[in-house]
């Protein structure tokens, strides 16, 4: 089994650090980063930027705390930044570019792919009156969780991209799983980051890092992310300690995200067949997908049968549980929890 003796397949959040990593960490030339003196911490910095095509990147303790720092750079109190209804910042963020930036967020609809239409996006812009917050930000979502795993493609990006600046406003990407997108779509990464200002990618959930993020843009912009950074309590000392684990993410783990697509879509197609499961296979692009439940039966208690078989997911709601793959997923975990599902229909 997979972690701790489970088939957990409920977030690639719960990868651990691979042998590599381990032996980097403990190797690693450290010093203060705060005042910029952390080696392995600039070389993380600038091997980021270069695979993405930015001029500078700044190592954060969490895809939240990027995110968050990225808004209180862009973006002053008062101001707003339109976003989509179903997005990570929106709802699994707690609120903090209100509560802690005073920055409003002005969302519209996620489409099921992910969009935000580019009408609802200039229908949102507010223009100058002093009754209004201004608009600064547009942000977007790449893989989007909540939208089926679904990765955004260039051109879509490209035209928000155009849409924002035409206004005057930034394009910020939460690219927490950008990397899922690129290996969807067979591109390099830094295509999907080029239309925007700026984009934060995750280390430690399909990457398998134990644990930080990076905030990516124009220098000047990396320069104020680093004030809020300080502010918000993630100026690190010794931080080379775990950026050496995301230097291994970031050279060895990339490419191999491909299997976990491939594994989640057998997953998928084999769940589609089993009477009482539902699952839009048109929508199953990278690692994450969801299954529907159909009436009486509960999401909840279908989760707590599946434990009983080994197999840990989330249920998202009465109706809906939510699939991960992951480094840890084998193909052999794969056959198992194939077994798991069909044996749990019988007993939630």
């Amino acid at each position: 089994m997979s972690l701790n003796g489970w088939i957990d397949l409920r977030s690639d959040t719960l990868t651990q650090p691979t042998e590599a990593m381990r032996r980097a960490m403990y190797e690693a030339e450290v010093g203060d980063d705060v005042y910029r003196e952390d080696p392995t911490v600039r070389r993380l910095e600038a091997y980021a930027a270069d695979l993405l095509g930015k001029e500078a990147a700044l190592f954060v303790t969490s895809g939240t705390q990027g995110n968050l720092a990225a808004m209180l750079a862009h973006a002053g109190r008062g101001d707003e930044v339109i976003l989509g209804d179903r997005s990570h910042i929106h709802i699994f963020e707690q609120g903090g570019i209100a509560a802690l930036g005073g920055i409003h967020p002005r969302p519209v609809p996620n489409q099921p792919d992910g969009t935000l239409r580019l009408e609802d996006i200039e229908a949102a812009i507010r223009p100058e009156n002093i009754h209004f917050p201004r608009s600064r930000v547009v942000a977007l979502e790449n893989t989007h969780n909540l939208c089926h795993g679904s990765p955004l493609s260039v051109p879509y990006t490209r035209a928000v991209a155009d849409l924002a600046h035409r206004h005057g406003l930034q394009l910020h990407i939460d690219g927490a799983r950008l990397f899922n997108a690129a290996i969807a779509q067979g591109i390099p990464a830094r295509a999907l980051a080029a239309p925007a200002d700026s984009v934060m990618i995750s280390l430690s959930k399909g990457l398998a890092a134990p644990v930080g993020s990076l905030l990516l843009g124009s220098r000047a912009f990396i320069e104020e992310a680093r004030r809020a950074r300080k502010v918000l309590g993630g100026g690190m000392r010794q931080a080379g300690v775990i950026a050496a684990a995301g230097l291994v993410a970031l050279t060895q783990m990339i490419d191999r995200l491909a299997e976990d697509h491939v594994r989640a879509r057998r997953l998928a197609e084999a769940l589609a067949t089993m009477p009482g499961l539902r699952v839009d296979l048109e929508r199953v692009k990278t690692n994450i997908f969801y299954v529907y439940l159909e009436p009486p039966r509960d999401a909840h208690a279908y989760r707590e049968a599946l434990k009983a078989h080994g197999v840990r997911v989330l249920a998202m709601d009465a109706h809906t549980i939510r699939v991960v793959t992951h480094y840890h997923i084998t193909d052999d975990d794969i056959t198992q929890a194939i077994r798991a599902f069909r044996a749990a229909l019988h007993d939630a």
